[in-house]
């Protein structure tokens, strides 16, 4: 009989769950750090929240620990690469809590509109300050929002039944779907210009931290609200509070911070600011709905093997790992260098095995491939959810096999269509090292490291002297350089492994060389697989 050990305040009905599917249960929520170290050897199953902290140390002792749920969505509290690498499963629940945020949203931004936590304390103080607490109404007014996923979608929806009108920014989000909600799509520009009130809904991510600063902050509406209860680091949070304070933005309300707890930050003690202790999910039906979800997931796969929203687990029987590994890697990195060259919503993936590879289980190598598409705008994407990821973003996800290539004996092609273009990228192996072998329908073969630079250029001379000496001049080494035309004097591209990360400064010196069209940085750190 599998044992689970539950170390967080979870609902009572979680229990049951567990003992309808035949599984020992022990609720232990007091354990201190070295009491849990003691215990987690006895056990199959651990569910936790947010307190219990899983370190490589407590994995070391968890030698029969088999999966870990967290009843929530936040995972920082576990060390999934110590996890992964002792044979872990970690599952989390990221829909449990989707209403509940949504609507502590909404109830900031009216708070907000209507000065009600300065009112409420005013008035308890026994002052009648009607006037002075004037407000606003959300009638009518523009709803900007970056982001409309899940959360997102939800947010649209109560607005709209306030009559606001909701405009969106996400490149992920498909004409079909933004009809579908009733949102008007814009650019992220065009969407801070007009917003009365702009609400965030992404996950935290090298491209979406510290978005919202002091230079798209002067391109908002002179006194239009901030409200963000997604992820703290979204914001710069100094850059605002210095905005408010030269009163150009109106007014935020903030339930998550950059660092948290947050016991001190800019924002604290502003008369335009409402703050919460990320109270997002604190509610008795969210905290419900995670702790029987969670139960479900873990009952599953103890007793059948099911998974589901698993973070780390890959669909791989131990006979195929051997033969996939390279093509593991090798599509991690086709999907990487397409997801990060793409910059509007994806409508359709199409992904083609070729050759040898036709002849393999190709389903994980699918999901790898859109995972790594997925991972640089998304946070917590891997090979497991990926697929279902790009069905909710009404992604069209297509594969087909052909047993013969007339180029190599085994290759990768993956062909990405957005609402603008549609973007190629293909490899194949050489041995078992991963190719790049096309992009955007130009032949080239290239090595991916850490580190590159993609730059799309026309080919004329005095291009690559002048790249090298700028690069040089920026103290930038090249490691390794790849070049591809479609024809003489025609359109070209570069991929360049660097030694280190390029600043935007740099890339800006690089985009005034005359040849050059686009200049992107791509990092290209193993972490789907």
């Amino acid at each position: 009989m599998p044992k689970v050990l539950i170390s967080d305040k979870l609902s009572a009905e979680s229990v049951k769950v567990f003992e309808k599917y035949g599984i020992e249960v022990e609720v232990n929520t007091d354990l201190s750090e070295e009491d849990l170290k003691n215990l987690i050897s006895d056990f199959d199953g651990l569910a936790i929240r947010s307190n219990t902290k899983v370190t490589r140390e407590l994995l070391e002792k968890a030698d029969n620990l088999k999966i870990i749920g967290r009843a929530g969505i936040g995972v920082d509290n576990i060390d999934l690469d110590a996890a992964t690498k002792k044979g872990i499963v970690i599952m989390n629940t990221p829909l449990g809590n989707s209403i509940t945020t949504a609507e502590h949203t909404i109830a900031l931004m009216m708070a907000l509109a209507r000065n009600i936590p300065n009112a409420n304390f005013s008035t308890h103080l026994g002052k009648w300050e009607k006037s002075k607490y004037t407000g606003t109404e959300l009638y009518s007014k523009i709803l900007g929002m970056i982001g409309c996923g899940n959360i997102g979608s939800i947010v649209a929806d109560r607005a709209q039944g306030l009559k606001m009108q909701v405009k969106v920014y996400d490149p992920f989000l498909t004409d079909e779907r933004a009809k579908e909600i009733g949102v008007e799509k814009m650019e992220l520009d065009k969407v801070l210009k007009i917003s009365d009130f702009l609400t965030l809904h992404v996950p935290l991510t090298k491209k979406t931290k510290n978005m919202i600063n002091s230079t798209t902050l002067k391109k908002m509406k002179k006194g239009s609200k901030i409200i963000n209860c997604a992820r703290g680091g979204l914001v710069n949070e100094k850059d605002l509070a210095n905005s408010i304070k030269k009163g150009h933005i109106g007014g935020a309300a903030f339930d998550v911070f950059s660092k948290e707890p947050a016991k001190d930050n800019p924002l604290f003690g502003l008369k335009e600011v409402v703050v919460t202790p990320h109270l997002g999910a604190s509610t008795e039906e969210a905290q419900e709905n995670v702790s029987i979800q969670v139960s479900e997931q873990m009952s599953n796969y103890l007793t059948t093997g099911a998974v589901s929203n698993a973070l780390n687990i890959p669909s791989v029987t131990a006979e195929e790992a051997p033969k996939l590994k390279p093509y593991m890697k090798l599509a991690e990195q086709i999907g990487g260098l397409a997801g990060q060259i793409t910059e509007t919503s994806i409508k359709k993936i199409k992904i083609e095995f070729i050759g040898q590879v036709a002849l393999l289980n190709t389903k994980p190598l699918t999901s790898v491939l859109v995972a790594g598409l997925l991972a640089p705008s998304m946070e917590a994407v891997n090979m497991v959810n990926a697929p279902i990821i790009a069905k909710s973003r009404n992604m069209e996800l297509t594969t087909s096999i052909r047993e013969h290539s007339q180029d190599y004996l085994t290759e990768i092609s993956l062909l990405v269509e957005t609402e603008r273009r549609k973007r190629e990228v293909a490899g194949t192996l050489y041995g078992e090292k991963p190719r790049i072998v096309r992009v955007m329908g130009t032949r080239i073969e290239a090595e991916l490291g850490k580190n590159m630079l993609f730059i799309t250029n026309e080919d004329k001379p005095g291009f690559i002297g002048e790249l090298g000496s700028r690069l040089a001049n920026a103290n930038i080494n090249i490691a390794t350089f790849h070049l591809g035309r479609t024809k003489i004097g025609g359109d070209a591209i570069a991929l360049i492994e660097i030694d280190e990360a390029v600043s935007q400064d740099t890339i800006k010196l690089l985009m005034n060389i005359p040849q050059v069209k686009s200049v992107k940085f791509l990092n290209f750190e193993p972490n789907i697989i």
